[in-house]
Formats: C-alpha cells, structure tokens, sequence
C-alpha cells in the first residue's frame, strides 16, 4: 500500500530490487569470516538496504553521507529482535492488531470540519427536490403538514438514532468466518464467554457458527450491501452533478441538453481526476462549500418560518405523521418514495467511519447538519403552506429576496461536490472487502499520515469515472435517474438493521426481548420504504439492482475460490518438525510421512519467499520433499505490512531460529504504508540481519550488552589503525614507539646545558661526542575483548556456517504455485473454481515485480487441486 501526502502525484512503492552483486573477498583471519559490504555493527550499508520513511528518504541518505564521514552511528541503525528460539517462529505476531485512532481537542474539531465537506454533501442536498419528488400537485395544508413531520421523523429514526448514535456503537465480531492467513495477525478477535451470554443469546451465536447455511446468508446479505452501496457510486455523482447543471435552467431556460450532458460529463471528469489529491485535501477543499449552502438552508428556514407561518412547528409532533398513513393509506405508501431521498447518502455516513472517527461524525451531524436539514424543510413547507405552487422548486422559490444568484452558484457546487460521500465511501469499502477477501487485490493508496482510514484506490477511481459518464450519456436526464436511485440505499439500510440486531445480540449482550422491540420498530420503517422504492424498478431501479448483483456475484466468486485455496495451501504448513527431524547421528532426514529419506547439504544462502509469515512456507516443504536436501542456510523472508504510516526503528525487522533445521530462520520485514522496502541487494539484507541476530542472541546468553558489544566491535578497527600508524614511526627494542613528548624534549636540553657548565675540562671533550636520541614513550590503549561470537563455539560454529554459506552463493527461492480445478467436482463448482482461477492468474504480482536478479532466482514448481 502506498502514501501520498501533500502533492497528489507523489506515488512511492514498496520495492526490493538487485542492480548489483556484493563485494566479497575472503578475509585472512580464520573461521570462514568475510567482507559482504554490508556493515554488521550498528551502520547499515546502503548497500544492503533497507525500510525508509518515504518523505525522509533523501535527508536520510544526507545524514548518512555525514555520519559515515565523522564516524558517528545513528540511533536509526539500532534494531531489536526476538532473541529466544522459537519452535514456530510466529513471535513477531505480537502485537500488530489494528488499533483503534482516537482523537480529541483540536484534532477532532478539524475532522468534524472535513467530515461535513465529504459527508454530508449528498443528503445536504436533499432539499432541492424532496417536495418537488413527493407531491404530484400543489399539496393542501393538511397534507403538507403530514408530510413535513414524516421527514422530520424520518431523519431523527434513520439518521440521528440508528445510524449516528445506535450503529455506531464499539463492536466484536463472532467467529462465525475464515480469514486469509496474511491477514488474521491484524485482526484481533474478542468473543464473550459461553457463560457470560444468556440462553438465548448463546443459542443464537452457537446457531450462527455451526449453521453453514446460516453463515452463507450472512456472507451473502454483507456482500450484497456492499455491492449495492458501489452501484450507488455509479449513480450518484450522474445524479448529482446532472441536476446541479440542469439547475442552471433557472436562469436561462434555453440552455439544450446535449450541452447539459456535455457539460455533466466534463464536470465528472474533473471530479474524479482530483481524486488523487486525498480526502484531507478535497474535505477541506468542500467543506467551505458544504457549510455555506447548509448555512443558507438554516438562515432560508429561518426567514421563511418567520415571515410567512411559524404554524408549521406543529410538525414535530408524531401524531401527524400517522395520521398520514391512516388517512392516505396506499397513497401515502407510493409517497414514501419521495420522501425517502430526505436520507439518501445516509449508507456512506456508515460507510465513512473508516474515514473520519465516530466521534467527529457525531459532532458534526448534532450539533451542524441536523438542525441544519431540519430548518431547511420547515421553512420549505412554511412557504408552499402559503404559495402551495411552489412546491415544484421548493428551494429556489422560497429563497429570500436578492438571494437567487448567490443561492443558485452555491447549490450548484454544493450538488458537484455531494457525490464525494459515495466515492470515498466507496473506497473504504473496496478497502476493506480486499482484506476479507471477496475481491481481488488493487492498488490501495493512504492519502494521510495522521488519519490512517484516508484512502484512494486508482483502479476503482477511473472505473467508477466510465460508469458515472455512461450513465449520464446514456439516461441524460435527473427524472430517469431518480427513478433508480433510492432503491439499493433502503436494502442497505435494511441490511444494516438485520446485521447489527445480531451484534445487539452476541456482542453486546443485550436482552432478546429489548433487541427484538428495537428491530421491530427500525425494521418496520425500512420495510415502509423499501417496498415503496420497489414499485421503481420497473421504471429504472433494475439497473442498480442488476449492477449490485454482478458485483455481489463477483464477490462471492472470488471469495469461494480464496476459502479452496487456503484449504489446498493448508496442507503444506505445518511445524517444521512435521517436515525433517535429526536421527541417531544427528544428521537431518524427513520425517517418516515424507519417506525417511537422510537430507543432503547444498552449499549456499537461501532465502525462501514466505507469503503467510507462519508455520513452513509451501516453497520449502516442496523444495525439500522434492530435492530431499536443504541449502547450509534457509532463511524464511516475509514482508509484512502493519497499519500504520511507518515502523518504529527497532521494531522493524523481527528473526526467528528454528531449533528443528539447523540453519534455518525467519526474517520479517514490517513496514507501514509510508515506508519503502529499498534493498539493491536482498541477500546482503538477509545475511546482515540474521547475523546481527546470532550475535545479539549470543549477548544475551553471555549477559555481556549488545549495544556496547556492537560498539567495541566497531571500535576495534579504529584501534588497530592506531597500532599501525604508531608501528611505522619507529618502535624500539624495548617496544616503545619513536613518538616523544614535546615536555620532556625540553626538559632534556635544559639539562644537558647544566652539564655542560659544570663540567672539568677533560669532560668537555667527551660532551662533544653527539648525545644518544631520547627514547620516545608510547603507553599503549588495551586491546579489545574477544568478540562475544568468538566466545562461544555454538555461536562461533553458527557465525562461521551463515559465513560460508554467504560467500558460496545467494539463491532466491520462490514457489510457483499452479491451481486446477480437481477432478470430481461437479460441473458448476468447476464453473466457479475456473473463473476464480482466470481471474486470480491474471491479477496476482508476479515475480518480475519483485526485480531480483534472475540468473538467482530458483522457481520451484507445484500443483494444487482445489
């Protein structure tokens, strides 16, 4: 996944290339030790590479220009890892669950500001047409009446108390599916005890998870919401943006509608090309937009309310609203699917938590967008209540006077912008079905280092561009597309209903008795709704019902092809004691289930490509099973990415031993969406970080610190230069250097004139003779302790296998695994299994993506039937 933050066409990738080879020369000290070019003290060679901060990248290769002049070692460079053997190697999982972004004060001010400008565009511009789209003629003041009080009622049950305050409630989840095994270390799953659930409660979850039909269901109504809400991203910005154009007729009337669509389609190109700037940028960007037009609506309200009849508050009371069904019966059913585009755009509310905090939207929709919605229909029906024909432009007609232009450009951009919802909605969700896996996996881009749920996906961008234009191309008109829109957003919200009455149940433990009220009543509303939205379809509501189901299909396809598959991949992870074993001699040998054959030795470096990051890669049962040897070195690497813009310095690369195969280690690379993985040559990368770890893992045995081990290490090279240099001044025979002190040269010659004073005569002829030079004094620095590898001759024994083992040759593992469908399945399963398998051949990374150097590269073949 990738960052951008601040210019929109900054794209980093995460990247592990090999341009060149390292240097290597066979040192002249003993136990195969060698020069790589990689440092193995505390500095890192930039030859070996490694995880780098995307906007720091160039001031770091600066800074370490400079610290490699003046010697110095940055803090940067100082790692930890897991320093015990473990049998698995699964101990870098700890703690890489998704925590939760809390924000407060200031910060959650300004994400209720950008939440308005992203979220509530859509059903912020719901009174432009809300009366226009429920009565068919001028209403009477009854009516009017009964109508203004369903939508009040309407947008306090479905917004501010299902969604906002109910729906948004903290959730667990029930075990109730499988999850990809890349992605369940990010997941943290918290279930209630057996005995902390009431009977019923606990018969409900025990049926959920061992129901398969059940669980089909559920998967089935989750799948089917979502697609329907990507069916509205198709619609929605051709039904906004085309009536904001077609607004435009108010003030010429002439204006023809192939300019409309023209117009429309140029003005959805734009919107979607600035997509990449990111949600903080366009929220910000919209927001101003969004709350003057909320603002106009509120003051508007106000105006209408005050000068024409203030009578029309009487609508707060409930008892109007059923008097509208008791009087208009089926009438007022085929009206409610007028009334329902009050709360359309309520689906991406939900859908944005990923977006902005609960909090942030709370605050925004209750104290700003509510009261705002609420004056802006009051002051509509106190003006139709006095010019009843007005009501086939509510919001142009009761705007004040001297305010039409003014009110007419700000409702324009205001319905330009109100399909932002949808699409950013739409990116969370795509987001978050790739990590449950029922969609292929794209591109995904963080468009934010602070608000870590801010995403923009290219690929589905430019696909929901061709949709919307198609559509408007193809309808041309706002009546036409009304009568498909509205349709998928009642489902959804039923839905919504049904799923978190199961939450009510098994997660948040309350009474089936007060659950089962709550559902009738929201259930009840949905249902009013829905089924009136469903006399649409025949008039145009088919095509996103039929959109949502090829993308629902599609889904579930996928996903039923990822369940096959991690059951197939399944069968080669397992413990590496279920694989090879040590015999009487303590040589290797596999296990008797892979034949008992002894494992011959090959001399080199390997590192196997480990996609899960648990239990034994696939590639290395294969290759092992297959070649029945194994590399003097095995070296298990996984790339993990964690859900944060970037890893702490001494959390990112995590080694494990494995006690079973001599040899053999796990390195995990975790990087966040704003690092890059930048490694010229991977191997070097591999060699240093597991030797740092043998070394560090032998501090820890010997009690001697790591951090001063690795600093005498360092030091010893400088000390040696020292004795050099004082070796080619002169040492004496009494092993002193031929260095004096300026001090003692002084007070030499001071007594030598002494002498020369007092002196007899005879002796001035003997003080003649040249005087011998002064023997210069050299205290010399003690030398280094024996380096902590050398101490022990496990770990001497160990540092001198990764040695060689490096200085032989580098192979870079990977598994190319090939699918196909098995033999008796039926012809419908073998259908499904071989779109799946069309699809995943042609939409996985493949490894020229991970530009190694080929002539290393060994691709080890096997087939999985699924």
């Amino acid at each position: 996944m990738e960052h951008i933050d601040g210019a929109p066409l900054a794209t980093p990738t995460i990247k592990i290339e090999e341009p060149v080879y390292p240097v290597r020369c066979e040192s002249s000290g003993g136990d195969g030790a060698l020069s790589t070019g990689v440092s193995l003290g505390p500095g890192r060679s930039a030859l070996a590479g490694g995880i780098y901060h995307t906007r720091s990248r160039a001031r770091s290769l600066l800074r370490g220009s400079m610290d490699r002049r003046s010697g110095n070692r940055t803090s940067h460079d100082l790692m930890t890892y897991v320093t015990h053997d473990v049998e698995e190697g699964e101990e870098w999982r700890d703690g890489d669950q998704k925590r939760k972004q809390i924000f407060k004060g200031k910060m959650l001010m300004w994400l209720a500001y950008q939440s308005v400008g992203v979220i509530y565009g859509d059903i912020g511009t719901s009174p432009l047409y809300v009366y226009s789209s429920t009565f068919t003629s001028p209403p009477n003041y009854e009516d009017l009446f009964q109508v203004l009080s369903v939508i009040i009622w309407s947008l306090t049950i479905v917004v501010t108390l299902k969604y906002v305050l109910i729906f948004s409630m903290p959730t667990m989840k029930a075990n109730i599916t499988d999850r990809d095994p890349r992605e369940q270390v990010t997941v943290r799953l918290e279930r209630h005890l057996s005995q902390d659930l009431g009977p019923t409660n606990r018969t409900v979850r025990a049926g959920i998870e061992k129901s398969k039909f059940t669980r089909g269901l559920l998967k089935t109504i989750g799948v089917l919401a979502v697609s329907m809400v990507m069916a509205d991203g198709v619609l929605t910005p051709a039904q906004s943006v085309l009536g904001a154009v077609q607004g435009l007729k108010v003030v010429r009337s002439d204006i023809s509608s192939p300019t409309v669509v023209g117009t429309t389609c140029g003005i959805l190109i734009l919107l979607f090309a600035i997509q990449p700037f990111g949600t903080t940028k366009l929220a910000s960007s919209f927001a101003p937009i969004v709350i003057l037009w909320l603002s106009f609506n509120f003051g508007f309200g106000v105006y209408n309310l005050v000068h024409f009849d203030w009578a029309v508050l009487k609508a707060f009371s409930p008892y109007f609203a059923f008097q509208f069904f008791t009087q208009h019966q089926a009438h007022a059913w085929r009206m409610l699917g007028g009334i329902l585009l009050a709360f359309t755009g309520v689906e991406a509310l939900f859908a944005d938590l990923g977006a902005f905090s609960l909090r942030a939207i709370q605050l925004s929709w209750s104290l700003f967008v509510y009261p705002c919605l609420l004056l802006a229909y009051i002051g509509q029906a106190a003006y139709i209540s006095v010019r009843p024909d007005a009501y086939d432009n509510p919001f142009f007609n009761s705007v004040p006077p001297g305010m039409l232009y003014p009110s007419l450009v700000v409702a324009v951009l205001a319905a330009i912008v109100a399909s932002q919802a949808i699409i950013t909605a739409t990116f969370q969700l795509v987001s978050q079905i790739m990590k449950l896996s029922y969609c292929p996996q794209v591109k995904v881009v963080h468009t934010s280092r602070t608000f870590h749920g801010q995403l923009y996906v290219p690929f589905l961008n430019w696909l929901l561009m061709i949709g919307a234009v198609l559509v408007t191309a193809v309808y041309s008109d706002t009546t036409r597309l009304g009568n498909a829109y509205g349709v998928c957003v009642m489902f959804v919200t039923f839905f919504d209903t049904c799923m978190v009455t199961l939450i009510a149940l098994i997660v948040w433990k309350f009474s089936p008795f007060l659950v089962f009220i709550s559902w009738l009543v929201f259930a009840s509303v949905d249902g009013l709704y829905l089924s009136s939205a469903l006399t649409k379809v025949p008039d145009g509501a088919w095509f996103t019902l039929t959109l949502s189901g090829i993308l629902a299909c599609l889904f579930l396809l996928w996903r039923f092809g990822k369940e096959n598959q991690w059951r197939a991949e399944a069968e080669d992870r397992f413990k590496p004691t279920d694989l090879v074993r040590k015999d009487e001699e303590g040589l290797l040998k596999l296990t008797d289930k892979w034949g008992g054959d002894p494992l011959s030795a090959i001399r080199g470096f390997g590192v196997f490509f480990d996609k899960t990051g648990v239990l034994t890669p696939s590639v290395f049962t294969h290759f092992v099973s297959k070649f029945v040897s194994v590399p003097d070195v095995a070296v298990f690497f996984h790339l993990h990415p964690v859900e944060k813009p970037s890893v702490e310095p001494e959390e990112r690369y995590k080694v494990s031993h494995f006690t079973a195969v001599p040899g053999c280690y796990r390195l995990v690379v975790r990087h966040g969406f704003m690092d890059e993985v930048i490694s010229p040559d991977l191997g070097a990368l591999v060699y240093a970080e597991v030797r740092r770890f043998i070394i560090r893992q032998a501090c820890d045995r010997l009690g001697v610190d790591g951090t001063a081990q690795e600093k005498e290490v360092g030091d010893d090279t400088e000390m040696e230069e020292q004795e050099e240099t004082a070796g080619a001044d002169g040492v004496t025979d009494s092993g002193q250097s031929g260095e004096t002190n300026s001090a003692d040269a002084g007070g030499s010659t001071s007594d030598s004139k002494d002498r020369k004073s007092t002196a007899k005569p005879g002796e001035r002829e003997r003080e003649k003779q040249p005087e011998p030079v002064p023997v210069p004094r050299v205290t010399f620095a003690p030398r280094a302790p024996l380096p902590v590898e050398l101490r022990d001759d496990r770990v001497a024994a160990e540092v001198a296998r990764l040695d060689r083992a490096y200085a032989a040759k580098v192979m870079y593992i990977v598994g190319k695994e090939q699918m196909r469908v098995s033999r008796g399945s039926s012809l419908f399963r073998r259908g499904i299994l071989s779109v799946f398998l069309w699809i995943r051949d042609n939409t996985r990374a493949k490894i020229a993506n991970l530009r190694l150097a080929m002539d290393r590269v060994v691709e080890i073949g096997f087939v999985k039937e699924i």
